[in-house]
């Protein structure tokens, strides 16, 4: 299973599919995607930063708070 780190928390995600699990046959669920924000720039987020966001207008500082948070 390959995983990425979230750039909210800093926590490493598992990503699944790919070639990463294909002879082990592993079946664990992604825990997080790429977002498209307002501001144009794409982030890694783990369900739960994501949960934490703003409902609207999403930007690159939010998710540096999210990493403030953690700090």
């Amino acid at each position: 299973m390959a995983s990425r780190t979230c750039d909210g928390c800093g926590a490493e995600v598992s990503i699944a599919g790919g070639i990463a699990n294909i002879w082990t046959q592993e079946s664990r669920p992604t825990e997080g995607i790429v977002l498209e924000l307002a501001d144009g720039t794409e982030h890694f987020l783990c369900y739960d930063c994501i949960d934490r966001l703003p409902d609207d207008e999403v930007t690159a500082a939010d998710v540096a708070a999210l990493a403030d948070e953690h700090a």
